[in-house]
């Protein structure tokens, strides 16, 4: 390997994990094909901040009943773990309307039937409408306009 070479790698490993960054990803895995014989496989990752929390409260010992009791309530919080969480079912950008400038699909307190689109989902240039699982009443916007979101990221709570 040239010096050449290891610097372009270098470069090219430390532009993806820019991409990571700012995507908000956790990982970025691709393979680099030189020749027919030699290719370099990259794979980017990252612990979230979330999780960083979680393994940590996870880690700590319970000292008395009371501080355990205060906890629960924070994880019930938690919009992941909500049953009325709708998810999304890719990794992409969330687009809440249609085109931009356009009024958005939902907005709190909207009233969707089953199959009404909630929001658009791209992922590789395609754009993905996202479909109310059931019918009912929007009461949390959980992403923002144009935010990358992973696969069973909670999108929005439909009560």
């Amino acid at each position: 390997m040239t010096k050449n070479t290891r610097d372009a790698d270098v470069a090219f490993i430390q532009a993806l994990a820019e991409v990571l960054r700012e995507n908000d990803l956790t990982e970025v895995q691709v393979k680099r094909e030189y020749a027919a014989d030699d290719s370099m496989n990259v794979r980017v990752s990252r612990q979230q901040p979330q999780q960083v929390v979680t393994q940590m409260a996870a880690a700590a010992p319970v000292a008395a009943a009371a501080p355990a009791a205060a906890a629960a309530p924070a994880a019930s919080a938690d919009p992941a773990s909500n049953p009325a969480a709708v998810t999304s079912p890719m990794v992409g950008t969330v687009y809440m309307a249609a085109e931009p400038g356009a009024a958005s699909f939902v907005s709190v307190g909207s009233v969707v039937a089953e199959g009404d689109t909630i929001l658009i989902v791209e992922a590789m240039k395609t754009m993905n409408h996202i479909p109310a699982p059931r019918a009912g009443k929007v009461t949390r916007i959980l992403v923002d306009d144009g935010a990358a979101v992973e696969f069973g990221s909670p999108l929005v709570i439909l009560e």
